[in-house]
């Protein structure tokens, strides 16, 4: 019992495990609701739930139109998988006796992180999707311009790294500026019984949506719990697969995400079959390039993507609290430049949407997207090994 207790709360879990486990979940939930796993939607509905209770009428704005900005974040399914990642992130937090303040060492962390939100979220949003619905949860419903965005993001990461390692942004390194104290000794000892009292709200939560008739909103809130513990034990970040396989040739992560996406196909593509139902696709255009690249670049200038930022913030980290408020803003301005800036017309106008199911057909479709995933699967190793062997000769050289 100790040693299971251990595991479960104490260690990080496998990220091979962990993002296989979210892959079939994420298949299961587009199964069960004909949606699928995705955040900065929601994001940028919060953004227009803000602006009409400073009385902005948002009503006419093309952008909310097309993702219906119905009712509140309450009464979303979507809402209820972005607070169901935050309370399941939090509650695991809590179990582990995790919990501490943090704060970044260097005050232009917080500028950084701010600005670098809002760019991901500008981005996300001009892609039609993040790193989980234009990505993770994007390549399991053979949309086409899930591809073009992880090439773009790639790029942007890419870029992104670069730019973190020059003198100018990293400032004077502080030793103690800034620093994270302790948690009190009181309060480490209260937070497993507080994460307990969380999970048992919670369940009674649960309970009263599928009792009382809300089925989607339940299930929002139950796979919403089961990918935030998830995040949170994995360490799940895809700002740290790409930046770190860029920056010190760590690849671990990276390859778990790529396998979780081939699960997470083969088994969408079971459901489609089965169930007839319609796969998510979203217009492939210039806009999936320019968000993608933007999108790579403000996840590494923020230090996290959305599901890093989510259970970074739950473990104390204070610097995600400017992150998560840069996502939301650069997500509802990108839905006021839709129309009133002239962002459709520009980018997204002369797109399409092409869904792999429908021009290759069933095989076709899942052989071409595993062909896919292989061969970014190869690149990450070859990556990998490349920078260590540099690494050795330079090392030798020394």
């Amino acid at each position: 019992m100790k040693t299971m207790l251990h595991t479960l709360f104490q260690r990080h879990w496998n990220p091979y495990a962990v993002l296989l486990i979210a892959g079939l979940l994420s298949a299961l939930y587009f199964g069960l609701t004909s949606t699928v796993w995705a955040v900065t939607g929601e994001f940028t509905r919060l953004g227009g739930d803000m602006l009409q209770l400073l009385g902005v009428d948002v009503s006419d704005w093309q952008y909310y139109q097309m993702v219906k900005l119905d009712g509140d974040t309450w009464n979303r399914p979507d809402g209820w998988i972005v607070w169901g990642m935050f309370i399941g992130a939090l509650m695991m937090v809590l179990l582990s006796n995790s919990f501490k303040i943090r704060l970044p060492q260097q005050k232009r962390r917080y500028v950084q992180g701010f600005v670098g939100g809002i760019i991901a979220g500008f981005g996300a949003r001009l892609a039609l999707g993040c790193n989980l619905a234009a990505f993770f949860t994007g390549v399991p419903q053979f949309s086409f311009h899930s591809w073009i965005f992880i090439v773009a993001t790639g790029v942007g990461t890419f870029f992104g790294a670069k730019l973190t390692k020059m003198p100018w942004w990293k400032g004077r390194p502080s030793l103690t500026a800034g620093a994270a104290k302790p948690s009190q000794v009181k309060i480490r000892v209260i937070q497993p019984y507080l994460g307990a009292a969380l999970a048992m709200a919670y369940m009674g939560l649960l309970l009263y949506f599928f009792s009382s008739g809300q089925t989607l909103l339940g299930l929002g809130a139950l796979f919403g719990l089961a990918f935030g513990i998830l995040i949170e034990r994995g360490q799940i970040c895809f700002t740290a697969a790409f930046r770190d396989l860029f920056l010190v040739g760590r690849s671990l992560m990276a390859k778990a995400i790529i396998v979780g996406m081939a699960a997470s196909s083969v088994l969408t593509l079971v459901i489609i079959s089965l169930y007839d139902l319609t796969p998510i696709t979203q217009i492939a255009a210039l806009s999936t390039c320019v968000g993608g690249v933007l999108f790579g670049l403000g996840i590494v200038m923020a230090s996290g993507c959305e599901t890093g930022m989510m259970y970074r913030l739950m473990e104390g980290q204070v610097l995600f609290l400017p992150v998560f408020a840069g996502n939301i803003i650069g997500a509802t301005f990108l839905a006021y430049a839709w129309d009133h800036l002239g962002i459709y017309t520009a980018l997204v106008e002369g797109g399409a949407k092409i869904n792999l199911l429908e021009t290759l057909g069933p095989v076709g479709a899942i052989l071409s997207t595993l062909a896919m995933l292989a061969l970014l699967y190869a690149l990450t190793l070859y990556r990998e090994k490349n920078y260590h062997r540099r690494f050795e000769l330079k090392r030798g050289v020394k």
